[in-house]
């Protein structure tokens, strides 16, 4: 039989979804979905040999289980902002009341099993409106990710009263996918240390470096040891193929670390250079501690001053309440860069930030438009 001339392209089309999408419900992109089911084979096979990780695939649900490398980018609640403590929690205590069933609830009954949940957790919640509107927040989270849906009434109710209610049906099947793999079987006895590094494990070097390029904006050369470090220089060529077979990216090599750059600009949600007041606010702040030499820690209080002088010509097309609070500028600007890897912030022993090497492929780009020319890709 003839080999179809739309599989590669189909191929990575999937696994470039799965890889931005580790949860795919057929009902949110069926097209995608349906790629997904024709090339389930070939899938699994680059995820599970490449890069460690385990596909699972059913009549209507894809989750790719990203195993052996932590990343540590949030989830987002539904408006973007990311996840905070409180939401995290209530995350693994809803999911953990929900997986058992039944499918059809009543957001009072959940709330209960929730608390009843935490109970047995030894975990103190307080019914309060930070309380309330967590639980909405991550209600929204698993409805976006086609794990619950609202039949009667909203659940946005609840936020302002706590006598409000709603129904819900859930889908356990797609719950008990959401784990990984790794922290399956451990008990609440289980530190948090122990539960990250049995996430963590390391079945393969290769493997491993593999998926830290993929998910990690850029990996440094201080990221690893000398042994992990003479292996990927030493794969460099291979990955480098198997990489864009599976993904389109590139890898560029330099002397302080290596990033697989996507030319297209779309495999993440995050773009550096962006558009709006953050994104060039962002450019501008790496061109101006670049040209004037402050390639070490600059303090918060340095940084912001420098972002008010930064911020003067642009007053008229920037955000009013970011211009006027150069500190609250800052802390978007070292949200953006540090998820990127391009800097990092301590809190002490003085507040401050510093730019990492892979911020000065940007330093020209600030006379280019917003959005121009390859993207640093979050994935």
């Amino acid at each position: 039989m003839a080999e179809d001339p739309q599989a590669a392209g189909e191929q990575r089309l999937a696994a470039r979804h799965l890889l931005q999408h580790p949860l795919t419900v057929a009902e949110a992109d069926p097209e995608l979905f349906t790629l997904i089911r024709r090339h389930e084979e070939q899938l699994d096979r680059w995820f599970t040999q490449r890069l460690g990780y385990r596909l699972q695939v059913s009549a209507d649900t894809a989750r790719l289980s990203k195993i052996g490398w932590v990343s540590d980018r949030p989830l987002r609640t539904h408006s973007g902002r990311a996840f905070h403590h409180l939401e995290y929690v209530l995350l693994v205590l809803t999911l953990a009341a929900t997986i058992a069933g039944p499918a059809v609830v009543s957001l009072r009954d959940l709330v209960d099993r929730v608390r009843s949940a935490a109970a047995d957790g030894s975990i103190d919640l307080d019914d309060d409106a930070t309380q309330r509107r967590a639980q909405v927040a991550v209600l929204k989270w698993m409805i976006d990710h086609g794990l619950a849906e609202e039949l009667h009434h909203r659940i946005d109710d609840y936020k302002e009263n706590a006598e409000a209610d709603a129904v819900l049906r859930t889908r356990p099947d797609r719950i008990a996918m959401v784990p990984l793999g790794a922290v399956h079987g451990l008990t609440a006895s289980t530190s948090a240390e122990e539960m990250l590094a049995a996430a963590d494990r390391r079945a393969s070097l290769r493997a491993w470096l593999r998926a830290r390029l993929v998910e990690d904006p850029v990996l440094y050369r201080d990221d690893l040891d000398d042994d992990e470090w003479d292996e990927l220089r030493r794969r460099r060529g291979e990955d480098a193929r198997l990489l864009e077979e599976m993904f389109g990216l590139t890898l560029e090599a330099r002397a302080e670390g290596v990033a697989a750059i996507d030319h297209d600009g779309r495999l993440s949600a995050i773009r550096f250079p962006a558009s709006g007041t953050v994104g060039h606010a962002a450019l501008l702040f790496i061109a101006a501690l670049h040209d004037r030499g402050l390639d070490g820690w600059i303090t918060d209080e340095s940084a912001t001053e420098l972002l008010a002088e930064l911020s003067h010509p642009h007053r008229s097309r920037w955000k009013g309440d970011l211009v006027a609070r150069p500190d609250l500028l800052l802390g978007d600007i070292r949200e953006l860069l540090v998820s990127l890897r391009l800097a990092e912030a301590r809190s002490a022993p003085t507040p401050g930030v510093r730019l990492l090497p892979g911020a000065a492929r940007f330093r020209e780009v600030v006379e280019r438009p917003a959005g121009a020319g390859e993207q640093m890709e979050l994935l």
